[in-house]
């Protein structure tokens, strides 16, 4: 498997094959989801000591439990002893968890705290020690984002959060923080989970396109027609950064389309007032509070600031994925401003919203065809701006203005050094000139 030949990061294509072929998912399994950080939850979803929610990490289920003494660990959801799934439940709160199966118990620390007739059918030799649940090595927490990782060797989730951490200090440091409102939205769907991914780390283009009608219905002042471009060079800028993490930002119009969703909102939900960004991060991070954004921390949970939106898309083949979709609200917001937030959310980006079922009809279709043997041959472009992408003195990463493909480019240029690096110290010295390789185009 030559990597470097299904995905061409000077050029900025790839090979369709990377959306299709099981071999490649099979690397993508061990080399990403099994190595990269990745989201698991959200604080405020398990406030208390025993609360739990259950998750993937790529294929693998964990559940993510509140300890008693505050912080937050991650299992492998299996029993110990014949590998039964051992919470078939989305979220609760549990001090023990008892296998269905033989009934194994386990404590929320890990620990096997009770094996029924273990005396007399295991004899004295059998040590409950060595049958502890086996546990996520990284579990780190930033900004109420709970984040693991299943390889011991990572870098701290700061590290891997890299520049992105800047630009997520501004949307996540509101006065008294972020929630997500639960149970989240459910949905399976026939496309690859890079599809999304990398469109909402960074794809402006097609917004005029495949939401023109929802846009002139819902922001008129924001729609275009099909023959325009959506947005000019000066109403936002574009970022990536050096794993892969890549967002675009618009500028002024937090909130324009939930507004149209529902107008009550507008007398419900606080403004962004620049003036609650601490000073000490500087004017250019005041210039993006009030904006609207899209982003994706690679490789696979991405969101929407203005339409407070939170999504994981969770692999479940080449051709296949869940997705996972949260609501997300300032906490100084009152209890009914969160529920109008929460329907006109979910009116917007839930499973049949009005821009989702767009999006999803985008996203099968661009999977779909490599089922023929000739296609899934062929490549595909993400060279908008290819060239243009910048070092700016005042924001982080990589930049572009905001109708680009910066943000595409890269995510792949790190997803090619995960699936073609052994191990992190490999990763780590091969991102040594990332900013270079997208510059140089």
């Amino acid at each position: 498997m030559n990597i470097k030949e299904l995905v061409d990061v000077k050029n900025a294509t790839q090979s369709r094959r990377i959306f299709w072929e099981q071999d490649i998912y099979e690397r993508e399994m061990e080399r990403i989801f099994a190595r990269c950080w990745l989201f698991l939850a959200h604080e405020s979803l398990i406030p208390n000591p025993g609360d739990y929610v259950t998750t993937k990490m790529g294929e693998d289920e964990v559940i993510v439990w509140r300890q008693r003494d505050g912080s937050v660990k991650a299992f492998l959801n299996q029993c110990l002893h014949r590998g039964t799934t051992l919470c078939n439940a989305e979220t609760g709160s549990a001090n023990t968890f008892s296998c269905p199966y033989h009934g194994w118990t386990y404590g929320s620390d890990g620990d096997l705290r009770g094996v029924p007739m273990q005396k007399e059918v295991y004899g004295p030799r059998f040590n409950r020690d060595e049958w502890r649940l086996r546990e996520v090595p990284n579990v780190a927490v930033y900004k109420g984002f709970v984040f693991g990782s299943m390889d011991p060797q990572a870098p701290s989730l700061v590290d891997y959060l890299g520049d992105a951490k800047w630009y997520m200090d501004i949307w996540a440091d509101v006065p008294g923080g972020i929630e997500f409102l639960g149970p989240p939205g459910r949905s399976i769907l026939q496309t690859n989970w890079k599809i999304p991914a990398e469109g909402f780390a960074g794809d402006v283009y097609h917004v005029g396109w495949v939401h023109s009608s929802v846009l002139k219905a819902l922001a008129p002042d924001t729609a275009s027609t099909r023959t325009q471009r959506t947005y000019s060079a000066e109403q936002g800028i574009q970022v990536t950064t050096r794993n892969g993490h890549g967002m675009g930002i618009c500028f002024d119009r937090y909130g324009a389309l939930l507004n149209g969703l529902s107008p009550e909102l507008v007398k419900l939900i606080p403004a962004r007032d620049v003036s609650e960004v601490d000073p000490a991060k500087g004017p250019a991070a005041r210039s993006l509070y009030d904006g609207m954004w899209d982003g994706t921390f690679f490789p696979n949970a991405s969101f929407l600031i203005g339409l407070n939106i939170f999504k994981v898309w969770h692999p479940l083949g080449p051709d296949k994925i869940e997705v996972i979709t949260w609501v997300m609200a300032e906490k100084r917001m009152s209890d009914d401003a969160k529920r109008r937030l929460k329907v006109a959310a979910h009116r917007a980006f839930g499973s049949a919203g009005l821009l989702e079922s767009d999006d999803l009809d985008a996203f099968e279709y661009c999977v779909r065809p490599n089922a023929g043997y000739v296609t899934k041959q062929g490549r595909i472009n993400t060279a908008m701006g290819l060239g243009m992408d910048r070092e700016d003195p005042d924001f982080p990463g990589v930049v572009s203005d905001l109708l680009s493909e910066c943000a595409y480019r890269g995510f792949y240029r790190f997803y090619v050094d995960c699936m073609d690096s052994q191990n992190w110290e490999e990763l780590v010295r091969k991102g040594e000139h990332w900013k270079e390789q997208l510059i140089g185009g």
